[in-house]
This record gives C-alpha cells, structure tokens and sequence, in this order.
C-alpha cells in the first residue's frame, strides 16, 4: 500500500489535483507512512517529475503553477508530522519581487517549488526595497535571499540590496539568487550576486547546490 499511496501523491501532483494530494497525505500519515518519506518519494518526486516534463518541453509554466500549488496542499497537510519528526528544512530562503516591481507570478512559482522540495520560504511579496530585504535577513538568519525582477526599469534597484546587506556585513553571511524576465547571467555577474535562475526549476538546483544537499 505504501508505494501505492506514494505514487498517486505523485500522479496527483502531476495532474494539478490539490485536493486529491491533500487527502491522498492524510490517508498516507494514517497509514503509519513516515513524513519524510511522504515528503521526499512523494511531494518532491512529484515535483521533480513536473520539472522533467517542463524541461522536455511537453509541460509549461500555467501548469507548472497548478502542480506546485498541489503540492503545497500536501505540504500544508504534513506541516505537523514534520514538526514532531523534526524533519528539517533543507534550507531558508527569503524571496520578494524588487522594489517598484508589482508582478509575482514567477515569485509565487519559484516559492511554492522550493517549499514543495522541502525549503522553508519567507515571502516578502512585491515592490520590496533593499531595507525590508535587509530587515529580513536580520530577522529570519536566512540562507539565502531570492529576488525577482520582472521589468528593466526595476531590476537597477538589485544592487542596492547587494550593498546595503554589505554595509552592516550582513552579504558574506547569505547566498543571493536572482530571476526574472528582464535578467541574465551576464547581469547576474555583473551586480555581483551568486546565481542567477532562468526558471523555478533551476533555482531549486540552485538553492540545493548552495546548501549542499541533493533533492
């Protein structure tokens, strides 16, 4: 029963039905399955399965979205077990969209796959100035920093947030990931961050390289 319940928490992910993960980890929590098992041969493998198809190209961004929404139904349902597992975070990451940017669909996207691949995410929302960035890191000790960018006009305020961490000695203690329509590597290494994520996909490579696991 088991690798039933783990395939279909997987199938399920990969067909959008939220409702369906969530009762699917429910049942799989009663039946004695361990969270991190669930979490990983379920909810990840799910994911992973998505981003393979993404990568084919027989899978696109709207359905991306609904899978990762999917799978952070199942997230939601675990939540508990893994606290008293003591299951943790493979890492933490504070995401927001640039400050004077208002879009956030690749921001949500980005956070619910890192959340759904077992990351815990503070999410500042949009139009976030290199201050709350910096508050932020104060006060949640993140990993690293994930920030979006949409348009041209707004990705010139990224290095503010570069400096302003760097002035209170705050940069060499944080990873800082970049993404978004209007960005490259090449201006990824020009403003000096760490990474740069052409997709939720490979920010969770990202984020997995800079903490040292593996998915």
């Amino acid at each position: 029963m088991e690798v039933d319940y783990l395939e279909s928490i997987v199938t399920a992910i990969d067909e959008g039905e939220a409702e369906q993960v969530a009762e699917l980890t429910q049942k799989a929590l009663d039946e004695g399955i361990p969270a991190k098992e669930l979490m990983e041969r379920g909810l990840v493998r799910g994911m992973e399965k998505v981003g393979e198809k993404f990568k084919e190209g027989v899978a696109y961004l709207p359905e991306i979205l609904i899978a990762a929404r999917a799978a952070n139904r199942g997230l939601e349902v675990l939540k508990p077990a893994i606290a008293k597992s003591g299951l943790k975070p493979k890492g933490k990451v504070v995401i927001g969209t640039i400050e004077g940017d208002l879009h956030d669909i690749g921001k949500n996207m980005v956070k619910f796959v890192l959340q759904g691949n077992g990351f815990e995410v503070i999410d500042l929302g949009v139009d976030v100035s290199a201050a709350q960035f910096h508050q932020a890191v104060v006060e949640e000790k993140p990993d690293m920093v994930a920030i979006s960018a949409l348009l041209t006009t707004t990705m010139v305020n990224i290095p503010s947030v570069l400096e302003t961490l760097g002035k209170t000695g705050l940069r060499g203690g944080v990873k800082i990931m970049v993404g978004g329509a209007s960005l490259t590597e090449e201006y990824a290494q020009e403003v000096g961050v760490d990474a740069y994520g052409e997709d939720c996909f490979q920010a969770v490579e990202i984020a997995l390289r800079f903490m040292g696991v593996t998915s």
